[in-house]
């Protein structure tokens, strides 16, 4: 090695790495500017302006509407429900899977995350075979619940159930229960010491789980479409209606503003708590605090814990397997031979087709969206000032802006030079890459953030560029991570479906898209083929979920 060019070599300052930062975030900031900000605004645009002039005052007429007002208490009181509903439900499994160590844990915890990862069009046909006409519920007890709100909290809890005990459990387990102990050995109660110790200390994470969970029951679109019926309607499908059936754009413009601003202000909160959580515990190895039950009391906790998953989760997808088998000649594969044969009525194609096009968009949609979303955590991990922390927050957007805005927005938007994109097959991997890129950035960010900087420093010392350092230091160190993040990319774009439901052609249709036109058409064979389609999509992310489990390198449980 030369001596004499080792020691020239220029330390990185505070001015490169700032442009190291900026050009990190070049890729990102377009990508999220031509496909988000830009047909979001021009679906504002096209209902908010007439003739070349703005109409502000449309929004106040259109939340003064009494169906408006009605469509918002709605929205909001389900919300509220849902998430109270899974901490509720969801609260006992964190502290099991925090506390307790036992045989066929990892196991038991992807089968909790499988409901997650599973698309909203899955969740709400396996709630409609469980609750409602001729579901099992029906059968049994002559008992449905479809178009009731019961059904609507049930299966977002569901879907929910992971984010309460991922992210509260993940912090529990990391919490010293020696200060507890040390609270009870003082005369404190179980309740008091648990109240006055560890409650405080869970607060940021179970805030967090909150308005997660918040977020993603006031976005709901395919669960309430599919279970709600005509009778509910939150903001996602009253957007979806006005904008699909009634082509009334300047309410549906309206409508999208009012998310945003919810959205937007839920995220600011939640943002805040994140750095809460970060910065005011200490906290211990994972691996210390977990122990085998002991007495009574704990091994009823971990048998309730249990039973409630396998009512609340396995049961669903059990009965929408069970379905999916239940032919009019007895149980076998009929519905799903029935998918090679295309409907001239219904698809140009057969139904089988969406899995491969689904796979197909998929596989683009990851690639899409690792690249974006592994610039910009490389970005992030960097300290830096109130833009970058600003654009961190934006990522988390397109989980809860309308994904039916979005996919109307690439209709108006992406038809003219030099984005002239409507009749092209990308458009729909860029709408599924728009969810991909915050659960990358979510999963990357805390790997790439603990990497030691004195290794890119000293990398840098000798000579390496940042491409090189970035090669060398932070790629072996976060590979995994981004296998993972590839893995949760993947299942989120495999179940789009806001968006999707718009802009996939015809003659390549995706599964969610599929599924959904089979709900909406009567008769046995339809709804059969539905619940066929959707217990292959759910294979589909169950096994990319356990592959997930097996090369995740962090194991706090957290997302």
């Amino acid at each position: 090695m030369d001596l004499a060019r080792t020691e020239v070599a220029p330390r990185r300052g505070p001015g490169r790495s700032a442009a190291v930062r900026l050009g990190l975030l070049a890729l990102p900031v377009a990508f999220f500017a031509a496909f988000f900000a830009y047909p979001v605004a021009a679906i504002v645009s096209r209902g908010l302006r007439t003739g070349g002039s703005w109409r502000f005052g449309r929004i106040v007429d259109v939340v003064a509407q009494s169906d408006v007002r009605h469509v918002l208490w709605f929205t909001t009181w389900q919300a509220l429900a849902s998430t109270a509903l899974t901490l509720l439900v969801a609260l006992p499994g964190a502290y099991v899977f925090a506390r307790f160590e036992f045989r066929g844990k990892q196991v038991l915890r992807a089968v909790v995350t499988v409901p997650f990862v599973l698309p909203t069009v899955v969740v709400g046909t396996a709630f409609l075979a469980l609750v409602g006409r001729g579901g099992l519920l029906d059968e049994l007890w002559g008992v449905r619940l479809d178009t009731t709100v019961w059904a609507i909290l049930l299966a977002h809890v569901f879907f929910n159930y992971a984010v309460v005990v991922r992210t509260v459990g993940g912090l529990w387990s990391q919490l010293d229960p020696r200060q507890e102990e040390a609270a009870r050995m003082l005369g404190a109660s179980r309740l008091t010491a648990w109240r006055r110790i560890t409650l405080p200390a869970l607060g940021p994470a179970l805030a967090a789980a909150a308005l997660m969970v918040f977020l993603f029951t006031f976005t709901s679109f395919a669960v309430v479409r599919i279970l709600g019926g005509p009778a509910f309607s939150t903001l996602e499908v009253e957007i979806y209606r006005q904008t699909s059936e009634i082509f009334d754009l300047s309410t549906a413009a309206v409508l999208t503003l009012v998310q945003f601003a919810a959205v937007g202000a839920i995220l600011a909160v939640h943002a805040w708590t994140v750095r809460r959580r970060e910065s005011a515990l200490r906290l211990v190895d994972a691996s210390l605090t977990a122990r085998r039950p002991r007495g009574a009391g704990q091994w009823a906790l971990l048998a309730g814990v249990l039973a409630t998953v396998a009512l609340l989760l396995v049961l669903p997808l059990a009965v929408l397997v069970q379905r999916s088998l239940d032919t009019p000649g007895g149980h076998g594969f009929a519905y799903y031979r029935a998918l090679t044969s295309a409907d001239s009525g219904m698809f140009l194609v057969a139904p089988i087709e969406a899995i491969g096009n689904s796979l197909q968009y998929a596989l683009a949609a990851t690639a899409i969206a690792v690249l974006i979303g592994g610039l910009a955590a490389a970005a992030l991990t960097r300290r830096a000032g109130r833009l970058v922390r600003g654009f961190d927050a934006l990522l988390m957007l397109p989980l809860g802006v309308s994904a039916v805005t979005v996919g109307f927005g690439f209709l108006i938007a992406l038809d003219e030079p030099p984005l002239n994109l409507r009749s092209s097959w990308i458009l729909v991997p860029l709408a599924q890459a728009l969810v991909g890129v915050p659960f990358v950035v979510r999963t990357m960010l805390p790997v790439l953030r603990a990497v030691d900087e004195r290794l890119r420093e000293a990398a840098a010392v000798l000579g390496a560029s940042p491409w090189r350092v970035w090669r060398e230091v932070d790629l072996p160190m976060v590979r995994r991570a981004m296998l993972v993040a590839a893995g949760f990319a993947f299942a989120v774009s495999l179940g789009e479906f806001g968006a999707t439901v718009f802009i996939a052609r015809p003659d390549n249709p995706t599964l969610p898209v599929t599924v959904d036109r089979l709900l909406g058409r009567p008769g046995d064979l339809n709804y059969g083929q539905a619940m066929a389609l959707s217990t292959i999509l759910m294979a589909v992310c169950a096994v990319a979920l356990l592959l997930l489990e097996r090369v995740r390198t962090d194991r706090t449980g957290e997302f």
